[in-house]
């Protein structure tokens, strides 16, 4: 189960920074499809940006939160939707059936839309820009590793390692994987394969699995996985800073 109506993230470590803009935006990527994104810059930013990659519904309002609280951070993010070439609707309800859009993914179409959501960034003045992504967002987000030139690294929470597999051996960006153990649709030895594979292959990584923790258990709603959440954010908040000053 990805994040539903009922989600929302939970708050990063620390007093919460103001946010300095909030919007709706429409990128363009390198065909031309524009796609519907949404961004929240920082008040005092630290140079660190994320494109944020959802879950199988895309850009749902959980997502528009959880940017907000990256710039509560200090980082700038912008969330994308990967379905601007087959919806004819923005509206990202729990009737929208993400499932008849995502089996039309192409990854290059994909990687094109991360791409001009990093030109976003950079022209935000982000110095070191990273993908973070949930659920099928994972996988993209790790594959992103191999396939934007640009990125200090690549973050997946609960993706699927068989969506990204052939990439690894292109992979050039450190990436961060944290793994559900009670995930429904990855096993913990399919997410203990994919670190093997990708300490085979040299990747750069960093990996946690959190042994009693389901799928989608980044939750504000989910108090007893609070204490996963919260470590979570500080894995993925460590490793914007060792990265992004590599």
């Amino acid at each position: 189960m990805c994040h539903g109506d009922q989600s929302h993230p939970p708050a990063p470590p620390g007093a919460a920074g103001a946010v300095a803009d909030e919007a709706e935006l429409r990128l363009t990527s390198a065909d031309g499809t524009r796609f519907l994104a949404y961004q929240a810059v920082p008040e005092r930013p630290t140079g660190r940006g994320v494109v944020l990659l959802p879950d199988v519904r895309g850009l749902h309002r959980f997502y528009r939160d959880l940017a907000r609280r990256f710039a509560e951070a200090g980082v700038t993010a912008v969330a994308l939707d990967y379905y601007g070439r087959t919806a004819d609707v923005d509206e990202r309800g729990p009737d929208f059936d993400g499932f008849a859009h995502v089996v039309r993914l192409r990854p290059e179409q994909t990687g094109a839309d991360v791409t001009a959501a990093v030109d976003h960034l950079l022209s935000l003045g982000v110095a070191a820009p990273f993908t973070v992504g949930f659920c099928v967002g994972g996988a993209i987000s790790w594959a992103q590793s191999a396939l934007e030139s640009r990125l200090a690294g690549a973050v997946g929470f609960y993706g699927r390692p068989s969506e990204c597999a052939d990439l690894v051996p292109s992979m050039r960006a450190p990436v961060l994987v944290l793994a559900a153990g009670a995930d429904m649709l990855t096993s913990e030895d399919e997410a203990r394969a994919f670190k093997a594979t990708l300490a085979l292959a040299g990747v750069p990584y960093e990996f946690h699995l959190y042994a009693d923790a389901p799928h989608s258990f980044f939750d504000g709603a989910l108090p007893d996985q609070a204490a996963n959440a919260a470590d979570a954010w500080d894995r993925v908040l460590g490793f914007l800073d060792r990265e992004g000053a590599a």
